[in-house]
């Protein structure tokens, strides 16, 4: 489950419920550098462990109605390259894993807000209303499709199902926004964890909140902040009383390239807030692309 705070971390993620008008679809390229520290349960007896996780990352996302309402779906398909190193029963070790992560796809709907809109009318939309509210909830489900090996304990798949319904909202004022969102990761059951163990997880409770200043020129910048409370693991019935808490901090900047094309970059500080997790620093870069 040490992966799982390196996902949270990486969502975190402001402009999350922006109105986009139909007809519209959008493709992003992302690149994620993650390094930290690791505090393991004293039982497993590692010290001094850290690590270092490069992703990349394909985006797809194609906004929809239903009935009068706005929708949109995307899918989020990472890969890869995690380095642990540290001592185990005090002898220095390394652990390398290079492959695909969990995939993830992800409805939502916003109820409150513009309607959907052909582009023309979304822009004449955002002419007229300086001030707005959306509202909107999402369901999002992580597919066990990443690289797991049973007899391991580090991997970048989980080998089980997530799924978080999501509700936020965004208020628009001028060329400020406001954003709050909260989020519960729930997991079913993984029946091969660890040479055959049966692992259950308990779920993770998330929020999120982002202030976005908008400038003239298209570009954006945000400040993001978000606290994580992680249930504890079961494996085979019996409790391993390893809950987790995360603080996570974040700025983000993001501007024009070309007519439709952007860049975000994003800096995401994540510190646990108990003796169990991982303390993280967060490099993001992401391209995309509107057609």
């Amino acid at each position: 489950m040490l992966f799982s705070s390196f996902s949270f971390a990486q969502d975190l993620e402001p402009r999350r419920w922006t109105p986009l008008p139909l007809s519209t679809q959008i493709f992003g390229i992302g690149y994620g550098h993650t390094h930290g520290t690791i505090h393991f349960d004293p039982l497993l007896n590692i010290r001094d462990a850290s690590v270092t996780v490069n992703s990349f990352v394909l985006q797809y996302l194609r906004p929809f109605k239903i009935g009068k309402k706005l929708a949109r779906f995307d899918v989020l398909i990472p890969f890869s390259i995690a380095h642990w190193e540290g001592y185990l029963n005090d002898t220095y070790t390394t652990v390398n894993r290079n492959g695909f992560a969990d995939p993830r796809l992800r409805v939502s709907i916003n109820f409150i807000g513009p309607d959907a809109m052909n582009p023309k009318e979304f822009q004449n939309c955002l002419s007229e209303h300086k001030v707005f509210t959306v509202v909107g909830a999402s369901l999002a489900v992580t597919l066990p499709l990443g690289q797991y090996f049973n007899e391991k304990i580090l991997n970048l798949g989980q080998n089980q199902f997530v799924f978080r319904p999501q509700i936020g909202f965004v208020h628009h004022w001028k060329s400020w926004s406001y954003e709050l969102t909260g989020s519960v990761f729930i997991y079913n059951k993984n029946e091969n964890f660890s040479d055959g163990n049966s692992k259950k997880q308990n779920a993770t409770f998330a929020t999120q909140t982002h202030l976005t200043k908008r400038f003239k020129n298209k570009t954006w910048a945000s400040l993001s902040a978000g606290y994580g409370l992680v249930g504890q693991s079961i494996v085979n019935k019996q409790p391993n009383h390893d809950d987790r808490a995360d603080f996570l901090a974040a700025a983000s900047l993001g501007f024009v390239l070309a007519k439709k094309q952007s860049i975000k970059l994003s800096y995401i500080r994540t510190e646990t807030l108990k003796d169990i997790g991982a303390d993280l620093n967060s490099f993001i870069l992401g391209w995309s692309v509107l057609f």
